[in-house]
Formats: structure tokens, sequence, C-alpha cells
């Protein structure tokens, strides 16, 4: 190791609950994302971290310093303000779909740089993938063309934005330290800062199919994004919102493609349509503009916007979607009213079907996932379709009938089933 710093050094500092320095953290993330720091040292580091946390000012400069090991892209010449979502993932969370294309139609640029699904999470690129022929990936110069003419786009990220993120995360993923609020704070912040938006909005996910199950845990998370948003220069608010069951009633890739067009269309299942209306407002906010998304969705430009920019990147907007080999009914155990569904129970049980991966090279079903027949606080009868799973393998059938089995709870028929909005909290910079 040449120079004043090795990586010895930075791990003893975090290991005795040292505060790193800003040369340290920038030499640290530099060398690793270099080659010249071992996998085995910095896994050392993210334990450390991991076990010790870290302080605001620390956690800026490693988010600058993962922003500094790649490009960070120009969206200036754009033409119109430019504003993100991101969400940190749920069940039936297809809300990028319909809020890019709606926010675009309010006149804001949405440089929507996407994902792809890992576990019982799914992701943005897989589920556009459904389209045929739609394509993610986008050169900078083709994605900020694009932002210009239509307003939106929802591609893959480029290699060059934050490649120590994509290094880091791969490790994090083999060493048990994802769950770390600093580590995961940074990952997000980093990417979405040296994309270039203007403002972010944050939808950060509570709950039993979300990273975080607490309240208390996700609004640490959302601060401490927030924070970083502000300390970088980009305006940033976070939604606290609910993800203790099923966003919507579909589930998977294609399905959750054609309730995102439902949505567009003037209908879809209204928590969908909430959650939507409530990023937008808060996103058309941070951009400055005077329009109420929820007259823009009525207008059926929304769906003009979609229209436009599916087409643009190769997709076919009016091609059949994939239908699955096989579906199966999955049946109500008793009559009463659905009094909770469990969001991590029905997303792995649509992973499981093949909707997912279990790792990043995994291939993935555009046509697997399910259907909700019924949600909480809807009645149901015996022996009534409860669930509909899709799958072109159907020995995957039981694995996910297993798991749904146990994921609703019922309540005695005329019970009402209260539940609260899906938005708990609005965390803004001060």
């Amino acid at each position: 190791m040449s120079g004043a710093h090795t990586a010895v050094d930075v791990i003893r500092t975090k290991r005795d609950k040292g505060r790193l320095t800003d040369e340290q953290i920038d030499w640290i993330i530099r060398s690793y994302t270099d080659g010249d720091v071992a996998e085995e040292q910095m896994s050392a580091l993210l334990m450390a971290i991991f076990l010790n946390g870290m302080a605001p000012t620390e956690i800026s400069r490693w988010t600058a310093a993962m922003i500094n090991s790649g490009i960070r892209m120009d969206l200036s010449k754009v033409g119109r303000p430019t504003v993100d979502k991101h969400s940190t993932g749920g069940v039936g969370d297809k809300i990028s779909l319909p809020l890019a294309p709606l926010v675009a139609a309010c006149g804001a640029a949405v440089p929507q740089l996407s994902g792809r699904g890992l576990g019982h999470t799914g992701g943005t690129l897989d589920k556009m993938e459904a389209i045929a022929g739609w394509n993610p990936m986008l050169s900078p110069e083709e994605m900020a063309a694009q932002l210009a003419d239509l307003g939106a786009v929802i591609c893959a990220a480029s290699a060059d934005l934050a490649p120590a993120d994509r290094k880091l995360y791969a490790l994090r993923d083999v060493t048990s330290t994802v769950e770390s609020i600093p580590m995961i704070s940074a990952s997000i912040m980093s990417k979405k800062i040296a994309e270039g938006t203007d403002a972010l909005v944050l939808d950060v996910k509570v709950g039993s199919g979300a990273f975080m199950k607490s309240h208390e845990q996700a609004a640490e998370l959302a601060r401490t994004m927030v924070g970083l948003g502000a300390a970088h220069g980009v305006r940033t608010s976070a939604l606290l919102t609910d993800m203790s069951i099923p966003l919507g009633r579909a589930v998977g890739n294609a399905v959750e493609v054609a309730e995102s067009v439902e949505v567009l269309a003037g209908g879809g299942p209204a928590d969908v349509v909430e959650l939507t209306i409530a990023l937008a407002r808060e996103m058309v906010s941070l951009a400055g503009l005077d329009v109420d998304p929820a007259d823009v969705l009525a207008s059926g430009k929304a769906m003009d916007s979609w229209r436009a920019m599916v087409a643009a990147q190769g997709g076919d907007p009016d091609a059949p979607l994939p239908e699955p080999k096989e579906k199966l009914l999955v049946r109500a155990a008793q009559s009463g009213v659905i009094a909770d569904m469990d969001a991590l129970a029905v997303g792995v049980a649509a992973w499981r079907l093949g909707a997912g991966r279990a790792r990043k090279e995994d291939p993935v079903q555009p046509a697997a996932g399910l259907l909700c027949l019924a949600k909480p606080g809807e009645s149901i009868e015996a022996g009534a379709p409860l669930f509909e799973l899709h799958t072109d393998t159907p020995e995957r059938f039981a694995d996910a009938q297993q798991l749904l089995d146990g994921s609703v709870t019922y309540a005695p028929a005329g019970n009402a089933v209260e539940r609260t909005g899906i938005v708990l909290e609005t965390i803004r910079s001060v």
C-alpha cells in the first residue's frame, strides 16, 4: 500500500468506534474501486461500519466518494425541471410505471434509472421487459435526449454511474452487511445524485413486505437520505408508506404492467392510484410546478406520455403481454372478511413462481406472478378464489401455495377492517 493510508489503519479506526477522516474515506473508496484494497479488507470495514455506525458527516463524505468514483450526468439542457423517485422496494410495487409518465405529463422530466429485482421485491426493469421490444439500455446521451423530447425515461443505470456502489453492493450481499442504514443511504443516494436530477422523492416502505419492518427504522433511513440529498444540493423529501399488505392486486412482471396501464387509463386498484397521486404531488411540488397530477391523470395525458415513452425505447404499447403456460386458483380456507394479508409471503410466493431471482444472473419469467383476487377489508366465501397463480413451470405451484396458505387472516363476516391511509408520514429537509 502506497501513500499515507493503509486499509488496516482505516479498518482499525472504525473497529475502535472512531470517526473516519475525509481523506481516509476518499482513499478507501478510490482504492477499493481500483482494485488496490482486497475484498477481505473491505469486508472487515463493512462489518465494522455495520456494527459501529457512521456519523452524518462520514455518511455524506462516503456518498460523495462513491459519486466521484464515476461520472455525474448533466441534465441541465433538458429544458424542464428534473425530479426522480426512488422506492426502497416492496411487493406489488409497480408505481414507477404510471408515475414517470404522469409526472412528465405535468411538465417535469423524470430520469427514472431503475434496477432488477432480487429476492421477494420486484425490479422495475424486469416488469418493463415484459413489453415486446422494450430496451432498457440507453446511453447517457440517449437518455438526456429522450427526457428533453418526452419528459420521461425508465432505463438501466450506466455502468459509469457510481461504480464503487456496484462493487460494494455485491460485497454487502455476501457478507451479511446489507441492513446498515449508512450503507443503504449512501448506496441509494450516490446513484440518484450522480444521475443529475434537481429533486428527488423517496418512497420508503414500512412493514412485513419491506426492507424496513418498523416505522422507527424506516424514519431513520428516510431522514438520513433526505439529509444526504440536502447536503449534495438535491431537493429531497421522503414518504413513509405502508407495505404490510401487497400494493394493488398484481404481483409479478407482466401482470404488474397490465395493472399500471389500468391506472393510466383511469382505473386500477385504489391503493395504487392513491400512492401514485401522492408521490406525483410531492414530485411536482419539488419541481416547482403548479398543477394537480390527479387532474392530469384524469385527462388521459399520462397515458399518451406512457405510450410515447414505451415506443421511444423500442417497445410496442399495443402488443399483448406474455401469458403464463399454467394458472392455478388458490381458494379461501373459510368464510368471512379478510383481516390481513402478509406482503412478505405473497412476495416470496411470486418469486418462487418465477417472477424474481435468487441471484443476479438468474433469469425471470415475464408471465410469472400472481393476482390477489380478494384483499383485506373484502368479504369472501369458503372455497371462493383467493389467489390466481401464474407460471410457465407448474412444479413451482406447490411451494408457492404452501407459502400462501398461512398468509391470510380472516375475521368474522360483518366485521369492519380499518386500514390507515397508505402514506404514513412525510419527511422533508428543514
